[in-house]
């Protein structure tokens, strides 16, 4: 009697349960946002690396510090193929076919998509916030820790 009780249960269990419908859920399908790669250019860490890389890949040797050289200048608002982020990204990606080496064989896309979240921040397109602060090389005096210390005024301590 009890074996038939269990199985009456267990009966009844596996009907109540075959009788629910799963939830079909598309985890794939990404969320209606902003255009892919703008929040690089809001993220001052991104933005930094950026600076980093464009050191790391010579592109002073023609961009200067931004301000042109054999490449363009890339802290005015003439763009030649768009100042837009995503026009940058493609313009690095892809290169130019005016000089511009194409990047995508040598950088990630990450490292691509920091690279011109910088260039965008030379021309002051980003948030003041994450924008990264200018090298000692190019400061008129001496950097803050290159500076003589001077002694402070009669009856004042050192902050």
């Amino acid at each position: 009697m009890f074996s038939a009780c269990v199985k009456a249960m267990a009966l009844s269990l596996m009907m109540l349960v075959s009788g629910c419908e799963r939830e079909q859920r598309d985890f794939h399908t990404p969320p209606p946002s902003e255009p892919k790669g703008e929040h690089y250019q809001r993220d001052a860490y991104d933005v930094q690396q950026g600076k980093r890389l464009f050191a790391w890949m010579n592109c002073t040797g023609c961009h200067a510090h931004g301000g042109g050289g054999i490449g363009p200048a890339l802290m005015d608002q003439q763009w030649i193929y768009g100042g837009k982020l995503q026009q940058v990204y493609s313009s690095i990606r892809d290169g130019r076919k005016n000089g511009m080496p194409a990047w995508k064989h040598r950088l990630t896309d990450q490292q691509i998509w920091q690279l011109a979240a910088y260039v965008r921040s030379m021309g002051r397109y980003v948030r003041k916030d994450v924008a990264p602060s200018r090298d000692d090389t190019l400061e008129i005096g001496k950097a803050e820790s290159r500076r003589e210390r001077s002694s402070p005024a009669d009856g004042q301590r050192w902050p």
